[in-house]
């Protein structure tokens, strides 16, 4: 369909004539005279009935184009290729997961953005090309970009960054660019970021529950090495360092296998919710209670684990994504690693 597009051009303006035929068409859309799937006149078109250069109109076209705003189809023309909301500001949010945290992440960041921006979802489930694509196919399309950087291998091991990541999350302008969760130190101060420090986290908030802890024989780590969406090695390597420094012995168990010899005096920390639920209801099959005779911490909340009173080892996902919101609102490029806690809730 071609609409009856009127590009509109000031000779007196100071503005640049080809911005504005961007400006032109881009008030069109937001007002809702030119829709998606719409042509828009040819360069040749605009050129010759405001006389001026085909340079001048294609580079109003080409900057259109790098905003995924029009598309060229080739021998047909140029087309509307997507909506605006006037005034929004348009985001890309990236996870690596779905998840219960990662989703209360994202939802506490679009309630404190408020209802003035537009946030797109995408998952690229820990694979660097998925993440390489979306970036490739969306560089200059968004006012801002968000993205947690976890990556697994063809061994599914999970590592922490990617040189081409790196370098495609560099073409970003960096006050566009928030990462979260993740540091990633090659992209050095040039960006906001909200991070854990996963080794370090863990390991303190350990020392938090120690009291509880000293209570317990033994240790038993469940920490999945290989798994769809693998968790950051330190989280293991913090978990070791800290049953080291305060002599625990200690066990690793990539799950909860099916009849479990459980023992009294037992404490176990799992990563993974099916581990817990596998976990919980062998102590309860076993006659054992948990927190008096078999201790159980798991790492990350969530409301069924407030719901059936688990301690946990966590950081505060909700904080993570308002002091993402907040540095985009306020323009800050600051390195804030966010808040980790251990929750006693009877459980060990």
């Amino acid at each position: 369909m071609e609409n009856q597009v009127q590009v509109r051009i000031d000779s007196n303006s100071r503005i640049p004539k080809y911005q504005q035929i961007v400006n032109s068409i881009i008030e069109d859309i937001e007002n809702n005279i030119l829709k998606v799937g719409d042509k828009i006149p040819s360069i040749n078109e605009i050129s010759e009935e405001h006389y001026l250069s085909r340079d001048t109109v294609e580079k109003a076209y080409n900057q259109l184009k790098e905003k995924k705003i029009i598309l060229s189809v080739k021998g047909k023309g140029y087309y509307v290729s997507k909506a605006l909301l006037s005034s929004h500001t348009n985001i890309l949010f990236l996870l690596n997961k779905l998840s219960s945290y990662k989703l209360k992440i994202f939802n506490a960041f679009v309630n404190s953005m408020g209802s003035n921006t537009q946030v797109d979802l995408n998952v690229y489930h820990c694979e660097p090309e998925i993440l390489l694509n979306i970036l490739e196919e969306n560089i200059g399309a968004y006012d801002y970009y968000v993205v947690m950087p976890h990556f697994k291998d063809k061994n599914l091991m999970h590592y922490n960054t990617n040189k081409e990541v790196v370098e495609a999350l560099k073409k970003i302008p960096q006050d566009r660019l928030v990462i979260m969760d993740n540091y990633l130190p090659e992209m050095e101060d040039s960006v906001a970021s909200i991070y854990q420090d996963f080794r370090n986290d863990i390991y303190e908030a350990l020392k938090e529950g120690l009291p509880r802890l000293q209570q317990y024989d033994k240790l038993i780590l469940v920490y999945p090495k290989k798994a769809l969406h693998p968790y950051p090695l330190e989280i293991l390597s913090g978990i070791q360092e800290f049953c080291n420094d305060f002599n625990f012995d200690y066990e690793v168990l990539e799950t909860i296998y099916p009849d479990m010899d459980l023992q009294a005096k037992d404490a176990f920390i799992t990563i993974e919710e099916m581990d817990l639920v596998n976990l919980v209801k062998q102590i309860r099959d076993q006659g054992f209670q948990p927190g008096k005779d078999i201790g159980v911490i798991s790492y990350n909340d969530t409301p069924l684990k407030d719901l059936l009173g688990i301690t946990v080892v966590s950081t505060d996902f909700q904080a993570m994504g308002e002091t993402a919101a907040y540095m985009i609102q306020k323009k800050k490029k600051e390195k804030v690693k966010n808040v980790f806690r251990f929750i006693n809730r009877g459980s060990v």
